[in-house]
């Protein structure tokens, strides 16, 4: 059974994309992660034309993001005090994102940006953590420390703007989540990715907030940073398919609770 997708232009078949959907529902219930960093490639493969994929991908994050966002919420995992910083630095670089999957769409180069975006982002990341994980596996017990974390830590502290976030326990400039997650704006208007696998780590290794707390407080972001880059990108760009977004958010949906019955 086929369906139609009139923004893509394309008919594919209906289960395929919900079962592409579901697939990546279930590893975001059984791992926790958005899942939009695995579901936009899926769809480029399957034949979907890549501006059309991050845009509609960054839709159904909308829809997938706003369960976790209510269960954070109840838990009191959620610094909103962080988290508007952050938003603000999202909808800074979804904008900027935006414009520039515009200009690179005129200039016909747009489709191979977000497919180089994939490689470099995805590969650098897997890379840090291979390099990482040998660094530990030959970590020694008399192996002295790096200086290279204290002299970060005195370099954040001197920036102007300094704030206290009593929800995450530390105090930093306002530019620094500001930046960071002006950067992950970007790449969500250009990936059609929630940009947590990025920005979590950041925000605990980095920042130094408590794990918990980081994770409630980036859906919380990405929730509205994806809604402002699903708007940007429909009134901008018109790349948001509507039918393609509701088949996939149906499929994760599905997906989701199967992966976190799994996981419990």
């Amino acid at each position: 059974m086929f369906v139609f997708l009139p923004v893509a232009g394309i008919s594919i078949n209906l289960f395929l994309l919900i079962g592409a959907g579901a697939v990546v529902g279930f590893l975001s219930g059984l791992l926790g992660v958005g899942g939009g960093f695995l579901l936009t490639p899926i769809l480029m493969m399957i034949g979907i034309p890549p501006t059309v994929a991050a845009a509609s991908d960054s839709c159904q994050i909308v829809a997938a993001s706003s369960s976790g966002v209510a269960a954070h919420f109840r838990l009191g995992n959620v610094d909103l005090k962080m988290g508007v910083t952050l938003l603000f630095g999202g909808l800074v670089g979804a904008s900027l994102g935006v414009e520039l999957i515009k200009v690179l769409r005129a200039l016909g180069n747009a489709d191979l940006l977000i497919t180089l975006t994939y490689i470099v982002v995805l590969g650098g990341v897997g890379g840090m953590m291979f390099v990482a994980s040998l660094k530990n596996l030959r970590r020694g017990t008399m192996k002295p420390k790096s200086r290279g974390p204290a002299r970060l830590t005195s370099f954040l502290n001197r920036l102007p703007w300094q704030v206290s976030f009593p929800r995450s326990r530390v105090r930093h400039s306002l530019l620094v989540p500001f930046f960071l997650c002006c950067a992950v704006g970007i790449l969500a208007a250009v990936m059609g990715v929630g940009g947590g696998f990025i920005m979590v780590p950041m925000m605990v290794y980095l920042l130094r907030i408590p794990p918990h707390v980081a994770v409630g407080t980036d859906l919380f972001q990405i929730l509205f940073t994806c809604a402002g880059v699903t708007y940007l990108q429909a009134t901008t760009n018109h790349t948001v398919d509507l039918v393609l977004a509701v088949l996939l958010a149906a499929g994760s949906t599905i997906g989701a609770q199967i992966g976190a019955r799994v996981s419990r």
